[in-house]
């Protein structure tokens, strides 16, 4: 147990609670390497045969990763601290979707970039109706990571990509539709749904136990309004970022693309279809690292998180300023799209 981290063990169950609420549990390094130790440990561990995910605090299970630290990293001229924690964040993203035993996520309320990098990799996935998801990357310049693109793998293209390159909150329906999560809940059953998460650990059968639970649990969400938006729109040639920007953009829950960093829209889109192309988890992960490294050491990372998380005037000055000037190839190259 530390200060941003509850690692709990009861009976069969092992909780990993990320516990910072005061940045809407933002993940720390510190919080990453202790989530990683704790999932290695009860890997081999037979008394622990669940493992729970849940964050502390009203507002949120997960804010993302702290990026104003790997922000000042960078701007301190020591870049291979940044690298570090992608490093190790991808480490376990890939240690979570591997996980030998049942993993669990229980979440409610904001649930972005790097929360989904560890709910969304869980093999069952419970969230409340309030909750809110995104991949805010676009608006700070960076490229939906953790493995996201893995985990909106079955989702149409068209749907993953308004969702990542718009980067804008959606409801429990699009999170549903979109492969984000498995099971709505009624925020006022939080505390009974874990009761059953904790008495599934202890089931003969824990797979079929947690299917029950879902089914039981399920509550109305209403429509899916980004993923009916796209829909409209399934017929554009995803491949072309301008076409999507151009056209999609002009609905208004797809807004948001006309204000998103060029180069990470070509980053997002091109890195999305490569995705799509490779053979498991660890081959996404590892082309996320490869972007990541080269996205956080470009200005527009320093200056999106500037403008959204430290200064908050969501007044970005892009470079370049349009799709025409970014370097499609040296992206692609990066990403290694094949």
């Amino acid at each position: 147990m530390t200060g941003q981290l509850d690692v709990i063990r009861e009976a069969n169950l092992g909780i990993i609670a990320l516990n910072r609420p005061e940045a809407i549990n933002a993940l720390s390094l510190e919080m990453i390497d202790g989530i990683t130790r704790a999932l290695e440990q009860w890997a081999d561990d037979d008394e622990i045969r669940l493992v729970l995910f849940e964050g502390r605090g009203p507002r949120g299970f997960c804010s993302g990763g702290d990026v104003r630290a790997v922000r000042s990293s960078v701007l301190a001229g020591r870049a291979e601290q940044a690298d570090a924690f992608f490093a190790a964040e991808y480490r376990m993203n890939g240690i979570i979707a591997r996980y030998p035993k049942p993993l669990v996520a229980l979440t409610h309320g904001i649930v972005m970039g790097g929360g989904i990098g560890i709910a969304g990799h869980c093999a069952f996935r419970f969230t409340t109706t309030e909750a809110r998801f995104a991949m805010p990357e676009a608006a700070i310049g960076f490229t939906c990571d953790v493995g996201v693109n893995f985990i909106l793998g079955k989702a149409p293209v068209h749907r993953a990509l308004a969702f990542a390159m718009t980067g804008v909150p959606v409801g429990a329906a699009d999170a549903l539709a979109l492969g984000l999560t498995d099971c709505a809940i009624d925020p006022a059953r939080y505390d009974a749904v874990r009761a059953g998460i904790a008495a599934a650990a202890g089931a003969t059968r824990i797979e079929a136990a947690l299917g029950a639970l879902m089914q039981a649990e399920m509550a109305p969400v209403g429509e899916a309004v980004l993923c009916a938006a796209a829909d409209r729109h399934a017929g554009l040639d995803w491949t072309d970022v301008a076409a999507i920007v151009g056209t999609a953009g002009r609905e208004p829950q797809l807004a948001q693309l006309a204000l998103r960093s060029p180069t990470s829209l070509v980053a997002i889109a091109e890195s999305l279809h490569a995705a799509r192309r490779m053979a498991d988890i660890t081959e996404v992960l590892a082309a996320d690292l490869r972007l990541a490294r080269l996205l956080s050491r470009l200005p527009d990372f320093a200056e999106g998180v500037r403008a959204v998380l430290v200064d908050k005037d969501q007044r970005p000055d892009w470079r370049p300023r349009s799709l025409e000037g970014v370097d499609r190839s040296s992206l692609l190259a990066v990403i290694g799209a094949g």
